[in-house]
């Protein structure tokens, strides 16, 4: 009963990013396979057509690439890789661009690194570009900048980065689109008994467990980044299903409710775009030890992180960088944006707020973290 009315939920979806894999976009040659672009953009038109704002994260560029350059497995230097995707996403862009616009849609390309995430600035610059090419009706059409970027920069396979948009955009439902047809209680390339598990509600070590290594030869996704994806999706408070993107009318089946795929049921409470960007998109630059009395302030009344709390600190970090909150016992408690530096938290831990001024000769702020740039962890 709860999978049909959770599944039943999915038909109010307004604003919808889809990712399409790899394997779902390429022969084994690595050349584009035009049939199923068509029955994808051709489905996305569909959904506009009713009314839905769409945005597609599409993977593809190395491969569509790598037919073009002749290569026959793909890249693994970034060089490579790099010229690949250089080619391959002026092909991708094409064909998306002459299929889309036979139904009378325009798309946007947007390229996204992690940097595009990790700083503030231009989270909401990317956030404020898609939000207004939704409202004009285009259909923007989001990959990595694999041709830029390098391994730091790199958010490493587009399901996470899908789970990023999503959460950029406020999106009511992220649609993984692969060649399974969701996620097995087993590997089902080696176990004839594997079923599929229609609905999970928790990421626990058990479903983690399930995830295996990377996906085709042509990708760098696996179940294991579809799950992680699942784990930003969740606690942002988006729905996401995996689903086989090559079944016939796959999008409009799980609108309509039908028990396809799996279904990642979110979490009651969706975290604002901040709290989003602060628990997902930036990373985590050092790390603060609070007491118990701090713990249960956080963790259960919400309150604002103050030095008298803290009882160590780890990293050199600056005012407005990201840093994880640690309960006495190490497991993360939060994640927050500080007010101080790291040296500057150093001198001050374990002190009254009155006794920062004194301590360090100023007094910017009372908290070390607000209680409105802390969010608090959902396991």
């Amino acid at each position: 009963m709860y999978e049909a009315e959770a599944r039943k939920g999915l038909a109010d979806a307004k604003r919808l990013v889809v990712k399409v894999g790899t394997s779902s976009l390429t022969h084994s040659t690595g050349k584009l396979n035009l049939a199923q672009l068509e029955r994808l953009v051709r489905a996305l038109a569909d959904l506009a057509n009713q009314g839905r704002q769409v945005v597609l994260v599409t993977s593809g560029a190395i491969g569509a690439g790598m037919g073009r350059l002749g290569f026959n497995k793909k890249p693994k230097t970034i060089p490579e890789k790099q010229a690949a995707a250089a080619v391959g996403q002026g092909l991708l862009m094409h064909m998306y661009e002459k299929l889309f616009s036979e139904y009378g849609y325009a798309v946007g390309q947007v390229l996204l690194t992690r940097d595009d995430m990790n700083n503030r600035g231009r989270f909401l610059n990317a956030r404020n570009a898609l939000l207004t090419l939704l409202q004009y009706r285009v259909i923007p059409v989001v990959n990595e900048n694999d041709t830029v970027a390098i391994e730091e920069m790199r958010v490493g396979d587009n399901d996470t980065l899908s789970a990023l948009v999503a959460g950029l955009v406020d999106a009511d439902l992220l649609v993984l689109l692969s060649d399974i047809d969701g996620l097995y209680n087993g590997d089902p390339r080696t176990d004839e008994t594997a079923r599929i598990i229609p609905l999970v509600r928790e990421i626990n070590p058990e479903i983690e467990g399930l995830a295996g290594g990377a996906g085709s030869a042509l990708g760098t996704g696996g179940m294991g980044t579809k799950i992680a994806a699942a784990k930003i999706a969740m606690n942002s408070g988006i729905p996401m299903v995996i689903a086989n993107g090559k079944r016939a009318d796959i999008l409009a089946g799980l609108l309509a409710g039908e028990a396809l795929g799996t279904l990642f049921v979110p979490k009651e409470t969706r975290l604002h775009t901040k709290e989003r960007w602060i628990a997902f998109g930036s990373p985590v630059q050092g790390e603060i030890r609070v007491d118990q009395g701090a713990f249960k302030a956080i963790r259960l009344t919400g309150k604002s992180l103050l030095p008298i709390g803290i009882t160590g600190v780890e990293g050199n970090f600056e005012p407005g960088n990201v840093v994880s909150i640690k309960a006495p016992d190490g497991t993360e408690i939060a994640r927050g944006m500080v007010n101080y530096s790291g040296e500057e938290i150093r001198r001050i831990k374990g002190r009254k707020t009155a006794e920062i001024a004194a301590v360090l000769g100023y007094k910017d702020y009372d908290e070390v973290i607000h209680r409105d740039n802390l969010v608090v962890s959902q396991n």
